[in-house]
């Protein structure tokens, strides 16, 4: 059985596999890997989390088991899962564990692993946990247990490392900013970078309290940065998921761009064209367009930031997202980082000497409906001859103006309908029909 999902070890708390007895096997496994490949030392690992009131239980048995399994554990306290990633290389750990669920409810959690080079743990080590799993913890000898220590300037270490990635020259000064911290772990470093690069920051939802933690704030619930913006009369508003490797921005007029604004300013506007673009299946294609006439390869990945970056690094390229805000620069960092993003951003805001409504004027987005269908029974959609029809009809209707995108879940009987065109009626009406054809059918499936 593999515990690992497309983005590490998630559930919710006190349920498996996210207790505290499975994390602290789940340490002593991942420390007796890490000492099969440094036999002749103590491996050392670097352990942060988000402000999730259950992240203080799952670090205290992860770093139990680690300890327990003679590796050296650096404490890193809430910080952002990008930070763990860099301190993970800066440090030179030999891998780096963060406790967060990202953008979910604060009764959720998880458990991801970065490699030695602050990127995601490859699979082949994530097989041999999952073996390490299925023995009992053994200790066999306390001489060659682990310890812990806190690292005390990790938010330093990580503001300066954020900071690097915006030119020396450039300064945030007459620059107001809103920073919707969502409660989580970028809290406190967030705000710290902008201002430390001279703009006026004005930090909202930064009080975590273990269980506010996304509660309507945040990059999934932009509308409260949006009248934020509005009161203070901002130029910028940024929104941060829990663990700060997601961002929304909202420009002056209150208007929300997402992860397919982002891409289309850091391809067309920057200083430096970049060699293409990758995005997904469910970026809109108005970006596709408006790249193609900028003259800027764009390809597309499977939803997920791990397609996202395997395809990077197939093109070496550097910049790529999804429209929900994870946004990979790895010319700046080897994961996504929302901090790093929004920097990104701004120094475009800074080279052009334009707002950032200026620099997305002309670019709109393609009306996108996406219709989630909940069955009670699983069915191939693509398997049905009067469904492929109706499909390859609908195709054809949006030929060179709009997308068709029909996928199963991979984890629950649901289907995801997505229809995306140049007119917002014609969208509805197709959606609809499509989302009715495969309602009807699975519901023929199922009839005695």
């Amino acid at each position: 059985m593999s515990y690992f999902g497309t983005d590490g070890i998630r559930g919710k708390f006190g349920q498996l596999p996210i207790t505290p007895e499975f994390a602290l096997k789940l340490g002593f496994a991942a420390g007796k890997v890490l000492k099969k490949q440094n036999v002749d030392r103590k491996p050392v690992v670097v352990l942060g989390k988000d402000t999730r009131l259950s992240g203080y239980i799952l670090e205290a048995a992860l770093q139990a088991g680690l300890n327990a399994a003679g590796v050296y554990v650096h404490l890193l306290g809430p910080l952002p899962t990008p930070a763990i990633a860099h301190l993970t290389r800066a440090l030179h750990a030999d891998a780096g564990i963060v406790i967060s669920a990202s953008h979910n409810p604060y009764f959720d959690n998880g458990i991801k692993f970065f490699s030695s080079e602050g990127k995601k743990l490859p699979e082949s080590l994530q097989n041999e946990i999952n073996e390490e799993l299925q023995h009992d913890i053994v200790i066999e000898d306390t001489a060659g247990l682990g310890k812990s220590v806190r690292v005390k300037d990790a938010n330093g270490r990580y503001i300066e490392f954020c900071k690097s990635s915006f030119p020396y020259h450039y300064n945030l000064r007459n620059i107001v900013i809103v920073v919707d911290c969502a409660h989580g772990a970028a809290y406190n470093v967030g705000p710290a970078v902008f201002r430390e690069l001279g703009a006026k920051v004005i930090a909202i939802n930064n009080e975590p309290n273990g269980q506010n933690i996304n509660e309507n704030c945040g990059s999934t619930h932009p509308d409260v940065l949006q009248k934020s913006v509005l009161e203070h009369g901002a130029d910028i508003g940024i929104a941060f998921d829990g663990d700060a490797d997601r961002v929304v921005l909202v420009d002056k007029f209150g208007h929300l761009l997402d992860g397919d604004h982002i891409l289309y300013i850091l391809a067309t506007k920057a200083k430096k064209k970049p060699i293409g673009i990758v995005g997904t299946v469910m970026s809109n294609m108005a970006l596709e367009l408006a790249l193609k006439q900028a003259d800027v390869p764009f390809l597309r990945a499977q939803v997920g930031d791990r397609h996202v970056l395997q395809k990077l690094v197939e093109q070496q390229w550097a910049i790529g997202g999804e429209p929900s805000g994870h946004i990979l620069t790895l010319d700046k960092s080897t994961t996504g980082d929302a901090i790093i993003a929004a920097l990104q951003v701004l120094t475009v805001m800074v080279y052009q000497n334009k707002a950032l409504h200026e620099l997305v004027e002309g670019f709109e987005l393609f009306p996108q409906i996406l219709v989630n269908l909940r069955l009670e029974k699983m069915i191939d959609p693509f398997a049905i001859p009067e469904l492929v029809t109706l499909f390859e009809q609908a195709e054809e209707q949006l030929k060179g103006r709009g997308r068709l995108l029909i996928r199963k879940s991979g984890t629950e009987p649901m289907i995801r309908v997505m229809v995306e065109g140049e007119q917002a009626e014609e969208v509805h009406a197709l959606a609809n029909r499509l989302a009715d054809a495969i309602t009807a059918q699975a519901n023929q499936a199922i009839s005695p």
